[in-house]
């Protein structure tokens, strides 16, 4: 289990949080190298690999990064799919940076992927994190409304020291990466997101990566001097030990009580305290400070009454000893170190990937790419140096302890001071500062949505000058018009000549109130009355060329039998009616106003209350129409498709846009 574990975890140290806080990156070279076999192209990732860790190697030596150092990487096999990446095999380096509590580390990263691209223009480059595309995040007000995280993956790249989103119009689909890198690179096509978005990203990453020096603090302690001489030799594992104390359970603080490696010397006696300085970020400052912690029994600590300056720094320093104590004692209790050199396991990755087939162990051919491998491992290793003594900590200050040192190197050197912290405490200006500047983004977004919101209702097409001249009638005209059509044996269809059938567009919120205006009053003609029929003849109609006298014949028995249908069907209806007033049928539909109702007294009250008001059969077909395509919530179904049909259109509902 722990082999599976450690074989996927991209990241050598162990942790106990979820990898929330990384952040992912990768470079692609332009245009892509797709077409070369698997030893060029190899060669020619490990050319750019140097060429872009000779860029950054100057800034990489002497910043200290929060966690882990910002670091490029070939991938294990550049021809098959990534798993970091989670991408296609396409040619590409990549890298992950745990940045944990410090946010500043997450863009200064981001500033120098802009500041690669600028350099070397035939390169993009892509960054996200657990929340995605994190640089839409921050430029949010500034998108494009189409652009959502559903349709933004393989559209948001950084091309040349710019943000490039790549528009539905070039890729309706989500683009493959090979087909998106192809669009940026291409001068022909425009894929530069809007001024507005570069200006949000460019706020974030201002002055970087030459002000990063900004977020780091040096501070005086007083430490054992095994602990001063570690971070004298390689002051970058300061961050393995603020981790290791600020992560600390109830079983690494057991290797705390004890102390054996760094409150002891080699025969078991006890050590000096010595004062040095302590580079650290400034989220690492703060995790030390702000937490309480009761030094070990028997660790040396001065009185109080020496003065607050140097408890401060003998008790800031005693949280750095325990640190480095506990992550020193459980990587060699979990035995994570030790198990293969670099190099190792770098030759198997080569191996694996096939430079070596073909080549017989000792030839000369083999002999020239096995060399060809080590220099360029000596050269990539040189520029990653802080990555690889932060993956094995232990060997390296076991290397660093063995050799001979003495606390008299630290004793009359000339410190500098310890840095000011009230940034600790004084940042209500800088949060202020921040909350104006969101609320600012907030009402320049909120205005701009009004102003389109006003020209989109002042344009003479838009859907509410067109609502207003809607007549709800033509509703109930074309479904009569529907129903009263001859069907064939192809089915019913609805009636093609209805103003050829012009469609409709009507806002929702206004056709909500037409609505309610009609339920709420105004006398309506019943449905299915006679004139109603009269208005509309039906399309079915047929002409026939019978004589006069056999026309004459047919209307009386027509007639005849109208009158006998009607009187049917009065009786009929009059009985239904009488049937059904004793439940609560009647309550679901309805009914047109009472006319002519005069008040004559409670004798009249009564016998009017016994008779059903007539069904106004327009107003519950449009109710039942209007209900039906509520439900739809949107989605294709019934109600819309039969409004489509009758030349309606109904748009998505404007309180959503």
């Amino acid at each position: 289990m722990a082999s599976t574990s450690s074989a996927s975890n991209p990241f050598p140290f162990p942790s106990r949080r979820a990898p929330d806080d990384t952040l992912f990156y990768a470079v692609y070279p332009l245009p892509l190298p797709t077409k070369l076999p698997a030893p060029a192209l190899l060669a020619s990732l490990q050319s750019l690999h140097l060429s872009l860790l000779s860029h950054l190697g100057p800034f990489l030596s002497s910043h200290l990064f929060h966690r882990d150092p910002f670091t490029l990487s070939l991938p294990a096999d550049p021809t098959a799919p990534c798993a970091l990446c989670a991408s296609p095999p396409v040619p590409h380096l990549h890298g992950a940076l745990r940045f944990s509590d410090s946010l500043p580390d997450e863009w200064l990263a981001v500033s120098l992927l802009f500041a690669l691209t600028r350099a070397f223009s035939d390169i993009a480059a892509r960054a996200w994190d657990s929340d995605g595309e994190f640089l839409l995040i921050e430029a949010a007000f500034a998108l494009p409304r189409w652009l959502e995280p559903e349709s933004a993956p393989n559209r948001v790249f950084i091309f040349r020291g710019e943000v490039h989103i790549l528009p539905p119009s070039l890729f309706p689909e989500t683009p493959s990466l090979e087909a998106a890198l192809a669009a940026v690179y291409d001068d022909a096509v425009d894929t530069r997101a809007p001024d507005a978005v570069q200006a949000a990203i460019q706020r974030r990453i201002a002055g970087l990566p030459e002000r990063a020096g900004e977020n780091l603090h040096t501070a005086r302690v007083i430490v054992p001097a095994p602990v001063a001489k570690v971070l004298k030799e390689e002051p970058c594992l300061i961050a393995r030990a603020v981790e290791a104390f600020y992560d600390r359970d109830i079983d690494t603080m057991k290797h705390a009580a004890r102390m054996d490696k760094f409150l002891k010397g080699p025969s078991g006696e006890g050590v000096e305290m010595v004062r040095t300085t302590v580079r650290m970020t400034r989220a690492m400052y703060a995790q030390l400070v702000q937490q309480n912690f009761q030094a070990p029994r028997g660790y040396p600590m001065p009185r109080r009454e020496e003065g607050p300056e140097k408890w401060m720094e003998a008790e800031l320093g005693m949280k750095i000893a325990c640190g480095f104590e506990m992550m020193y004692q459980e990587r060699v209790r979990q035995g994570e170190e030790g198990k293969g050199s670099t190099w190792e396991v770098y030759r198997k990755s080569l191996e694996a990937t096939g430079c070596f087939e073909g080549l017989l162990p000792g030839s000369k051919e083999y002999n020239r790419v096995m060399e060809n491998a080590m220099q360029y491992y000596k050269s990539s290793t040189s520029y990653s140096r802080t990555r690889e003594i932060q993956s094995e900590p232990v060997r390296r200050i076991d290397e660093i302890l063995s050799m001979p040192y003495s606390a008299d190197e630290f004793k009359g050197v000339d410190l500098p001071p310890t840095d000011d912290d009230s940034w600790l405490y004084d940042g209500e200006e800088e949060l202020n500062a921040e909350l104006r500047e969101r609320q600012k983004e907030l009402e320049e977004y909120e205005a701009a949505k009004k102003q389109r919101k006003s020209q989109k209702e002042s344009s003479p097409g838009s859907s509410k000058s067109q609502t207003d001249n809607l007549k709800l009638g033509e509703i109930t005209e074309s479904m009569q018009d529907f129903v009263r059509k001859m069907s064939s044996f192809e089915g019913a269809e609805v009636p093609a000549n209805r103003r050829d059938m012009e469609s409709v567009d009507l806002d929702v919120n206004q056709f909500f109130k037409a609505m309610e205006s009609v339920f709420g009053g105004g006398s309506r003609e019943q449905a299915g009355s006679d004139d109603g029929f009269d208005r509309k003849s039906s399309s079915s109609d047929m002409d026939f060329d019978d004589s006069d006298e056999e026309n004459e014949f047919a209307e009386d028995e027509e007639f005849g039998n109208k009158d006998m249908d009607a009187s049917f069907m009065e009786s009929y209806s009059d009985a239904l009616n009488k049937e059904l007033s004793s439940t609560t049928l009647e309550k679901s539909f309805a009914r047109a106003p009472r006319t002519g109702t005069i008040d004559e007294g409670p004798s009249n009250a009564a016998a009017t209350d016994g008779e059903m008001t007539p069904v106004d059969v327009d107003l519950n077909l449009v109710e039942s129409i209007l209900n039906s395509y509520s439900s739809q919530q949107g989605l294709p179904g019934p109600a819309s498709n039969l409004l489509g049909l009758m030349g309606v259109k109904v748009p998505p509902d404007g309180k959503k846009s």
